[in-house]
């Protein structure tokens, strides 16, 4: 078992469950034998992977605004969690430009409401808790060169979604400073912060995502709209990042936890994983089986970073954190998810069980590159 056994019987909320990162985190947790609660708005897209997945069956499962401070801390105190991991957010950048201040109030003030939530319960150091806000790459001062960002540069964000991100880490480490920093020792809510690259993998159906747009236009029979072909992401899979959110989750609350755990956090793939946008279409029309792209410009389109890259030392050196899949991996694993969904008519036994083998594979796959977290001892 993963995590040397770590999560079996421990109280696991996550914010946000509801998403296609937050659904994937839940069944990972549960296979994991984690008792995992989650908070979340109703699913926003059809379909969704966690109805696809029937996880409502599997959770102790709530629909709550993280933008309302009282309903979120009694269900927080309710549950009283071992672990929280704070997914919750308006993840899709274009819409930050049309739904402003609902970004800021959901990604930055829920993301203090969580905090202060979490602050209220009591915890003492005989039980302390651990904390890990997600954002993403894009909270960084996006300078658009070949450079790949660390965890202690600037924050930054052209755009309001970007921003909420860098605004998100800053909260995150002025909470720490301010309110967990430990009398005599580790304190009793320990709160880590991670960033994540390009995020790909079965079953994300959000709106404004080229991934998204590939797999309808190839079940469809259609070619790919593409607006910006030579963009450059850090393609990776939606399991390299959680298995750096476990980790880090772990090292919370491990009996030699060290302020080193308590920071900042990058999770990205390898340097092959760096491709373009093209590279991907081209990519996922081969592991498709046919199909094509086509750039399709927007005039009115707003503006989108070409370059955005992130430096995964900090995990390699303190964590042992690599990443597992390598792109064609990336791609093929995720293809295969869609395909199946596409030809099984979104049959639910068939997407859990492709859902739980490529969890499985990815821990296996994991024990063969010797990774420190896939070891079962």
């Amino acid at each position: 078992m993963p995590f040397g056994d770590f999560y079996r019987g421990k109280k696991v909320l996550v914010t946000g469950h509801t998403g296609f990162k937050g659904s994937w985190l839940a069944t990972w947790l549960d296979l994991l034998g984690a008792e995992v609660y989650g908070i979340a708005l109703a699913p926003n897209t059809e379909p969704a992977l966690f109805d696809l997945l029937r996880l409502e069956e599997r959770l102790n499962h709530a629909i709550l605004d993280i933008r309302e401070p009282e309903p979120l801390a009694e269900r927080v105190a309710s549950i009283r969690p071992d672990l929280v991991f704070h997914l919750a957010a308006q993840p899709i950048v274009r819409l930050s430009y049309e739904i402003p201040l609902e970004t800021l109030a959901t990604n930055v003030m829920g993301t203090a409401h969580v905090l202060h939530a979490v602050d209220r319960v009591g915890y003492g150091p005989e039980r302390p808790c651990g904390v890990v806000v997600i954002t993403s790459d894009k909270c960084y001062e996006n300078r658009e060169t070949y450079t790949a960002y660390r965890e202690d540069e600037p924050m930054g964000g052209h755009d309001v979604y970007s921003a909420s991100k860098g605004m998100a880490e800053l909260l995150a480490a002025s909470w720490r400073r301010s309110f967990h920093t430990g009398a005599g020792g580790a304190p009793s809510v320990r709160l880590a912060s991670c960033r994540a690259g390009n995020v790909i993998g079965g079953g994300d159906w959000s709106a404004d995502r080229i991934l998204v747009d590939a797999m309808n236009a190839l079940m469809n029979g259609q070619p790919i709209p593409v607006r910006n072909p030579l963009s450059v992401r850090p393609w990776q899979h939606v399991l390299e990042p959680l298995s750096g959110y476990l980790q880090v989750g772990a090292a919370l609350l491990s009996e030699n936890n060290a302020p080193d755990c308590r920071s900042s956090w990058n999770f990205g793939p390898g340097r092959e994983s760096e491709r373009t946008v093209a590279e991907l279409c081209d990519a996922l029309v081969a592991a498709w089986g046919g199909g094509t792209w086509a750039h399709s410009p927007d005039q009115e389109a707003v503006h989108e970073a070409r370059f955005l890259k992130l430096a995964i030392d900090k995990a390699w050196h303190f964590l042992g954190w690599q990443p597992v899949w390598d792109f064609k991996t990336t791609v093929e694993q995720t293809v295969s998810w869609y395909k199946l969904a596409h030809e099984s008519g979104f049959d639910t036994a068939r997407l859990r069980g492709k859902t739980h083998d490529q969890i499985l594979g990815y821990a296996r796959d994991a024990v063969v590159k010797g990774l420190p977290w896939a070891d079962s001892e």
